[in-house]
Formats: structure tokens, C-alpha cells, sequence
């Protein structure tokens, strides 16, 4: 069975938190990647930003669903939805726009279920981390050439 450490690709290209959206997109058109790790002053990975990431800074901002009850307005959503939207859309460094949920996984998993977990979690880069330590990383697209290949 194949496992993250037989597809992923080893020479991981990170962007700090602090790097510019700016230089982010340079980095990501000049690497042919759609993704990258976001590391902080220390190298530790802090999260994932992604050409996702980059487009959703250009969309409109998304206003909340009120409706007014006697002389109050009641949300429909999260509180802080919107101010988390507003924060993303104005960010002008990598930390301000990039998922801090990091969804990892080992070197020992599967290709069954990194394939589950990009589809099921909307994933398109996943950091393969041991003992904390970035490792390497897997795209859509090495899975993709892994089918190619064969095998």
C-alpha cells in the first residue's frame, strides 16, 4: 500500500507569515504550486494558504442574514463571521489570509485515506509532519501523477 512518504514531495517550498500577499502570489505562479505551509518566525508551521486563499480576497464581502425583531436585529450566524471575512478580504500579509486549521497527516498514511481526507475536508495541500517537524507535503496533484503512473 502507498503511503504519504512514497508521494509526497520532500523539498517543501514554506512562506512565512509575515511574506506579502503580493510576493505569496510571485511565490506560487513561479513555483507552479497551488499551496503552501505558512511557518512563523521559528519555522513552525502555523497554517496553509492556498490559491483559494488569494481569490477569496477579491470577492464580496458576504453581510450577515439579520432580521429585526421588536427594535433589536437578530443574526442568523456566527457573530463573527463577518469581521472574520473582513480580516481575510483586507489582509495584506500571508498570516492574515491563510487557514489556521492545519490538517496534517504522518508519513505512514495511507493513499486511501489522504485521498478521504482532501475530498471529505476540502484539503488541497496537506503537510506531512513527524514529531512536529515538517517532512514534506502532498498536493492534489501528486496524488493525480501517482494514478498516472500506475501505481
Amino acid at each position: 500500500m502507498l503511503t504519504a512518504q512514497d508521494i509526497m514531495t520532500r523539498e517543501v517550498i514554506t512562506v512565512n507569515a509575515n511574506t506579502s500577499v503580493r510576493d505569496l502570489a510571485a511565490v506560487l505562479l513561479t513555483s507552479n504550486i497551488s499551496g503552501a505551509p505558512v511557518v512563523d518566525d521559528t519555522g513552525a508551521v502555523i497554517g496553509i494558504v492556498t490559491e483559494s486563499d488569494l481569490i477569496f480576497q477579491n470577492k464580496k464581502v458576504h453581510l450577515p442574514t439579520t432580521f429585526a425583531l421588536l427594535d433589536a436585529f437578530v443574526f442568523l450566524e456566527r457573530p463573527g463571521k463577518m469581521e472574520q471575512e473582513l480580516k481575510k478580504i483586507s489582509g495584506s500579509k500571508v498570516g492574515d489570509i491563510c487557514s489556521r486549521k492545519l490538517v496534517s497527516v504522518t508519513p505512514e498514511t495511507g493513499l486511501e485515506e489522504l485521498a478521504t481526507l482532501m475530498t471529505e475536508k476540502k484539503i488541497h495541500t496537506l503537510p506531512v509532519m513527524t514529531q512536529g517537524k515538517l517532512v514534506g507535503v502532498i498536493g492534489k496533484s501528486d496524488i493525480i501523477r501517482t494514478i498516472a503512473h500506475g501505481r
